[in-house]
């Protein structure tokens, strides 16, 4: 029999590193490092250090997953540049995976995934049987109000928990999904990005 295929995920759209390394269906190795800030210098090194745990190279992964946000706007971009960069290097596809997704994996749909946007807002978005409604970005209670008169599930926040890690979830889907031709990764933005540019720029990702 082929050998199980391997699929490494991770994220750093929020203030955290997160890796899981699957082999077929099942994680071999995970971490996870809350963190406000260093996600850049500590990323590598520690899909270094889950490559390791769970005894396999860089060599023998099949396929990339990396979280696309909603999220910090710098985080994001230092995830998707990396695996841009891992896959043209590897040669094997990266796939991006929507936060929303990802934690929503394993979960009855239809569903409301939500993220916190901060300032008040979350991001919002609706996964039905088939597909997905367009993301939105609302006050809390506008989205507590559009998601009790759907009378359907939630997760995220004070809501439900994932049923599976973040990078598990997006390891899971990208697996799922190498076959399709899903093209290269790219951040998705719900906000505008503020004026105000980080102290350290962020990765420049060509289209």
């Amino acid at each position: 029999m082929p050998p199980e295929p391997l699929t490494l995920g991770f994220d750093t759209s929020a203030a955290h590193c997160a890796a899981a390394l699957l082999s077929g269906d099942s994680v071999i190795a995970e971490a996870f490092e809350p963190m406000q800030k260093g996600q850049a210098e500590r990323l590598m090194p520690l899909l270094e250090e889950v490559l390791a745990k769970g005894g396999t190279e860089w060599r023998d992964l099949t396929t990339l997953g990396v979280g696309i946000g909603p999220g910090n706007f710098t985080g994001i971009r230092i995830s998707v540049s990396a695996a841009r960069g891992l896959a043209l290097a590897l040669g094997i596809p990266a796939v991006g995976v929507s936060r929303f997704e990802a934690e929503a994996v394993d979960m009855p749909r239809p569903i409301a995934s939500l993220i916190d946007a901060r300032r008040g807002q979350v991001y919002l978005q609706f996964l039905q049987h088939g597909g997905v409604e367009p993301p939105q970005m609302l006050l809390r209670a506008d989205a507590d109000a559009m998601i009790a008169a759907r009378n359907v599930g939630a997760v995220g926040l004070e809501q439900s928990e994932p049923a599976v890690p973040l990078a598990t979830g997006i390891a899971r889907l990208a697996q799922q999904r190498s076959s399709l031709n899903p093209g290269r990764p790219a951040p998705l933005y719900i906000r505008a990005v503020d004026a105000a540019p980080p102290r350290d720029p962020a990765p420049v990702i060509l289209p």
